[in-house]
């Protein structure tokens, strides 16, 4: 794994120390000397992790972090605060600025380069969320998340074996945050994986008396319903190498004991806030491909989402033997109702009609809006007798009753009429079998229209 990373330090033998180093694991290295310098030189080089000095004259360190964590386009860089201070009340102090983590100097090899690996590998998440979101967010309908998510109230699982140990864990956060305590780790597996409300931060208190804390941590990350929530170890200072593993892991964050308590509230915050800012990406991206593929009028599938559907659908049905069979539903008349009533009757008359499609299709049934007024319906497994008698309930429930168009507007008769056409054998595709349904539809129109018409393969 490689990345770019810029090294701040104000003095330039730890500039060049720190250089040497990541340069020879191959990284991509770029130094800044002072706090402006940093801020300026994110912008141009925009580095994928931050080593940044706390102690610097002018702009220290603890004001570059929250500088860039307050401003979008920089929050989700992840920072590590370098200082030659070692007590909690610093580490507190750049962790609610906003650092991701924290090292003293003089550094360990081994522990910059889990750290630097571990918060690379999220960045690298979050970065291919964000790109995935960003023609949402170009939109305008979705919200972009923001690092500085709130931090209070986190769902954690916290799992330790030691009873004054848990005691006091749950006394620091209880005030803050919901704590669901077990000590055994299959009772956490079990947690873990059924909870209806997902949890934010799994703690695992490493006990070598009484439980592997690593295995715990590997099948937490193997699991689909956790391998995306952040986890926190506690280790004892003499289990270093316990701790190397659950870093290279993926393990996010640890704790060494004894436990300061604003330490751990900070570090808690730190990854309740980072998972609730990942999750809001990926339902921006789940938001943005909805919106890719629905019509945004009457929230039924597009016709993108319906000849990709279909085509797999088609060749699924013609290997297995079966059919299908789709209905093109086009409103009759619909122009006059926009000429006589305006546009915004006629939306709320599609609105409509796609609503009492819905009401009066199955479930596996397909419903798209794939022009102006028409309508197409995937019926899986339907043969052609059945289809008409699906498209003649569709056709009498919309022509039965007039469309409302809201307080004090005027009530529309509508009818729609329907072409049928069912799959016809191995020889049939996508086109062929929409064609036959648009020729149907145009044939009820030239009769009439409000009726049904088949048209055979």
């Amino acid at each position: 794994m490689t990345a770019r990373v810029l090294v701040v330090d104000d003095i330039l033998a730890n500039v060049r120390l720190l250089e040497a180093k990541l340069t020879a694991e191959y990284f991509d290295v770029v130094t800044a000397m002072n706090g402006l310098d940093a801020l300026e030189s994110v912008q141009r080089t925009k580095p994928d992790i931050i080593l940044l000095d706390v102690m610097m004259p002018g702009i220290d360190g603890i004001e570059v972090c929250r500088r860039l964590k307050e401003d979008a386009s920089t929050q989700h860089i992840p920072v590590i605060m370098v200082t030659a201070l070692d007590q909690p009340e610093d580490r507190v102090r750049g962790l609610e600025a906003g650092a991701d983590d924290f090292l003293t100097k003089p550094v360990n090899d081994v522990s910059l380069f889990c750290r630097i690996k571990s918060l690379v590998r999220l960045k690298m998440l979050t970065d291919e969320l964000r790109v995935r979101s960003n023609a949402g967010n170009e939109l305008g309908s979705i919200v972009r998340p923001n690092l500085r998510e709130t931090d209070t109230n986190g769902r954690i699982l916290l799992v330790d074996s030691r009873a004054t140990s848990s005691e006091r864990l749950i006394a620091s956060m209880e005030g803050k945050h919901q704590i669901t305590h077990v000590d055994d780790p299959q009772k956490a597996m079990d947690l873990a994986s059924d909870a209806l409300l997902p949890f934010e931060l799994i703690i695992v208190a490493f006990d070598k008396d009484k439980y592997d804390g690593l295995r715990l941590c590997a099948q937490l990350k193997s699991l689909d319903a956790t391998r995306q929530t952040p986890i926190l170890v506690i280790v004892d200072p003499d289990d270093h190498p316990a701790l190397l593993r659950a870093l290279d892991m993926g393990v996010n964050d640890y704790l060494m004991r004894p436990v300061d308590r604003q330490e751990l509230m900070a570090r808690v915050s730190t990854q309740v806030r980072r998972m609730r800012y990942t999750e809001r990406l990926r339902e921006s991206v789940k938001a943005s491909i909805e919106m890719a593929i629905t019509d945004p009028l009457t929230g039924l599938y597009n016709r993108r989402y319906l000849e990709t559907h279909l085509t797999h659908l088609i060749e699924h049905y013609i290997n297995r033997g079966k059919t299908l069979s789709i209905l093109a539903v086009d409103v009759d008349f619909f122009k006059a109702i926009n000429d006589n009533h305006g546009h915004d009757v006629g939306d709320k008359v599609l609105q409509e009609i796609a609503n009492r499609l819905r009401d009066n299709t199955r479930s596996v049934d397909l419903c798209c809006r794939v022009g102006g007024e028409e309508f197409i319906m995937v019926l899986p497994a339907t043969e052609t007798e059945l289809a008409g008698k699906i498209a003649e309930r569709l056709r009498k429930a919309i022509a039965s009753k007039s469309i409302s168009t809201g307080e004090g507007g005027v009530a529309v008769p509508v009818t729609v009429s329907v072409g049928l056409s069912s799959l016809g054998g191995v020889e049939d595709t996508l086109e062929k079998l929409l064609k036959r349904a648009d020729q149907a539809l145009y044939t009820a129109k030239r009769e009439g229209r409000n009726r049904v018409i088949y048209q055979v393969a």
